[in-house]
């Protein structure tokens, strides 16, 4: 019976293991969730040339008007960000925020492109964008 015991203890214990580390990650699962679309779900070694020839005006045009429309939508309370013991305000804070995630987005193609993670995509052509002529 004290076998018994010990292993319901044992079952015990590594559920509230588990408890603590969902309620642990819970807030962070947007930005992993994004890490990991950004390190698994994109095929960099064809998105780098696209980017290459004028893509970055669109990703730099998205992202300002993700700032302007996250700047409306939610102020934050008090009317300013609390960054590193820094007052920001709206505008700024939210900058800084989508400049942050452009920048794990890009890190996570720079971690591709290495090497490092070994993803899978098939081997295949890739269409020809057709050239700008001036």
């Amino acid at each position: 019976m004290e076998l018994l015991y010990s292993l319901w203890n044992v079952v015990v214990a590594v559920a509230n293991l588990l408890v603590a580390l969902v309620l642990f990650l819970a807030p962070w699962t947007p930005l992993i969730a994004w890490i990991a679309f950004w390190l698994l779900a994109v095929n960099w070694r064809k998105f780098y040339p696209v980017l290459m020839r004028g893509g970055l005006v669109g990703v730099a045009l998205v992202a300002l008007m993700a700032i302007l429309v996250w700047t409306v939508v939610a102020p934050p309370a008090g009317g300013v960000h609390h960054l590193y013991g820094l007052e920001l305000s709206n505008v700024v804070g939210k900058t800084v925020y989508v400049t942050f995630l452009t920048v794990i987005a890009f890190m996570c193609g720079s971690v591709q492109v290495s090497g490092a993670v070994n993803c899978c995509f098939p081997e295949e052509e890739m269409e020809s964008v057709p050239e700008a002529h001036h």
